[in-house]
């Protein structure tokens, strides 16, 4: 199947540059309202290049080309150590955990002290690791949070309506109007004081629903020493994100 862009050029769905020598491939999207082209690459390492409705493909190929060195410099940015596969590692509270698959179809995922170190042993087979996995990992992470901002919560005098967990791509967490805090499940993956400072950031939003220095003084009363979190956040995050 081809994208048709004016006049019915053909536009494939998606195509391959070589970057250091290996093969990776981008997906292509046609977007009436684009102008111009545009490469951009997701948090989780996913090249995509946007064609205009009246783009040529010859052009498209040509831009990309052109902009190999940034796109390499973009992946690199977005690597991760970690792999949810057999074999593979992700941390848990900061603490990396080597992934075993288990054949048995029922149980939970279990931490297990290995041999070489800390491992999480996951139920279901390689084909359902990463479902099995993550509904797990969302359930610790619920329960970090729900803990954290009941502390924050009550220190600062307010009440959380309700908490939701949420598979973002580029945001950590969000405060409603409503008091509803939304939190991205791959918190559990960093170290306690990092989810403890996106937990007390959002609550502090239910005081002021802005970034005003107001606000970091609000966030600084329940949790003085919160710029070690977002440090690590700031220069660990992507990593995690590419999960």
């Amino acid at each position: 199947m081809v994208l048709k862009g004016l006049l019915g050029r053909s536009i494939p769905p998606s195509t391959q540059i070589m970057i250091d020598a290996d093969p990776v491939t981008v997906s292509v999207r046609v977007n009436a309202r684009a102008r111009a082209y545009r490469l951009s690459v997701s948090p989780r390492g996913e090249p995509v290049l946007t064609v205009p409705r009246a783009g040529r493909w010859g052009e498209a190929q040509a831009f990309l080309e052109r902009n190999r060195g940034w796109l390499a410099n973009r992946l690199a940015k977005c690597a991760t150590p970690y792999a949810i596969l057999p074999g593979g590692s992700v941390p848990l509270r900061g603490t990396p955990h080597r992934l075993v698959s288990l054949a048995a179809l029922r149980g939970l995922v279990e931490v297990v002290d290995g041999a070489a170190g800390p491992e999480l042993h996951v139920p279901g087979g390689a084909d359902h690791m990463r479902r099995r996995l993550v509904d797990w990992l969302k359930s610790q992470a619920r329960g970090d949070l729900e803990a954290a901002c009941a502390r924050h919560a009550a220190t600062l005098g307010v009440a959380v309506a309700g908490i939701t967990m949420r598979d973002q791509s580029t945001r950590w967490g969000s405060c409603s109007s409503a008091r509803t805090l939304n939190f991205n499940w791959r918190l559990i993956l960093a170290p306690d004081f990092v989810l403890d400072y996106v937990a007390a950031h959002e609550v502090a939003h239910i005081v002021e629903m802005n970034h005003s220095p107001a606000f970091w003084r609000t966030v600084a009363r329940t949790l003085p020493d919160y710029a070690r979190g977002q440090a690590w956040l700031k220069a660990n995050g992507s990593a995690l994100m590419a999960l």
